[in-house]
């Protein structure tokens, strides 16, 4: 009989190979356009292919969890092994929702909260940077895309100007952009071999380095309890986070649902999407901790301004996929910090540290990170 010990690891091992293979299927289907379950010739080698994405994603995933079990263990505070969640369906998919440790043991202080928090984020940026110089440095042809594409083949490398606009049988999500990405496209990679931006899925270290920032730009909000709001508590502690965490909020909110619901919605639509969508702003912000009048008031002044602005710029866009994101901050994870037993101020250079991260923030984060 396998004891309670024994069955924790053999749990942990088992979701990371799970896991480890649904990533691995998921860079396969990216890299070979083929699929274990629709393609009769599928073999081994396709199957290995997609460890080019796998390995280096898994490979910042697992720093970052490891950066913060590792700090919480040097502080005593007791902690599980990270859990990594597989997922993949055929199609599209990048074979996991992520994977997250559990702190069981209460952390005492300030310091403790910010070194635990803020030590993930931090190594696996450093990891991503190496996946990011190594994919914009190691571009390959740009022919390599009709490997992929061979439809694509007969426009030549005019492509984006012909499959694009107007083609339902082509279906791509581009990636967006944000600072650091734009930086190596700009001064690290050759010109030449630059992938389109709706190609990038298919360039595994590109698409898992920005998969990587996009994740490090969600953990480092500094909202909450998320890696960013340890952060910002450390810094600044627990009444000023409370403050700055509540505009934070409302200000990724605004941009997440900008366009939703605007001036271009068809007039018979728009009374029933504005309601429901009012009434998801009302439940979401539940978690600021105003009366109901209040958090009323502040659903129906989001959508209002939303809509307006919707009207000033006419083709203005958030991404409605943060949303959730919304969600869950504002009903299960928490916009507020709780409060800890020792509340002294960090030192000068953790101070430093932090605003570096939130410096690394603002570098990874994207406005519209997908666009379909």
């Amino acid at each position: 009989m396998i004891n309670k010990n024994a069955a924790y690891y053999i749990k942990k091992i088992v979701l990371f190979i799970l896991t480890l293979i649904c990533t691995t299927l998921a860079g396969s289907e990216l890299v070979t356009a083929k699929s274990i379950f629709f393609t009769p010739d599928y073999s081994w080698t396709d199957f290995a292919a997609g460890f080019s994405y796998s390995v280096p994603f898994l490979l910042i995933l697992t720093v970052h969890e490891f950066g913060h079990y590792f700090t919480a263990k040097y502080y005593g505070v007791e902690v599980t092994l990270p859990n990594y969640i597989p997922m993949y369906f055929p199609g599209f998919s990048i074979g996991t929702f992520g994977a997250l440790i559990r702190i069981v043991g209460p952390i005492k202080s300030r310091k403790q909260y910010f070194d635990i928090g803020i030590a993930g984020p931090l190594a696996g940026f450093v990891v991503a940077l190496g996946v990011l110089w190594y994919g914009f440095t190691h571009l390959p042809e740009p022919e390599y895309i009709f490997n992929i594409h061979p439809e694509y083949a007969e426009y030549g490398l005019d492509y984006a100007d012909h499959v694009y606009e107007n083609n339902d049988d082509v279906v791509s999500i581009e990636m967006g952009n944000n600072l650091l990405f734009g930086f190596f496209e700009k001064y690290v990679a050759d010109p030449d071999r630059l992938p389109n931006h709706k190609e990038i899925m298919h360039y595994p270290y590109l698409f898992s380095g920005f998969l990587a920032l996009f994740f490090t730009a969600l953990n480092l909000i500094p909202i909450g309890q998320l890696d960013g709001g340890h952060i910002l508590y450390g810094i600044l502690g627990v009444k000023k986070h409370k403050q700055i965490a509540r505009v934070l909020y409302l200000i990724f909110a605004f941009l997440a649902g900008l366009g939703l619901v605007s001036i271009q919605t068809p007039q018979e639509d728009l009374l029933l999407y504005s309601g429901a969508y009012i009434a998801f702003l009302y439940f979401a912000f539940q978690g600021l901790g105003f009366n109901r009048l209040n958090t009323l008031l502040t659903a129906v002044s989001m959508y209002v301004a939303q809509f307006l602005t919707s009207m000033l710029i006419v083709d203005v866009s958030g991404f409605p996929g943060y949303l959730l994101f919304v969600l869950l901050l504002g009903r299960f994870i928490g916009i507020k910090h709780p409060r800890t037993i020792d509340e002294r101020p960090l030192s000068q250079g953790r101070k430093i540290l932090g605003w570096i991260a939130l410096i690394i923030f603002i570098l990874c984060f994207s406005i519209t990170p997908f666009n379909a």
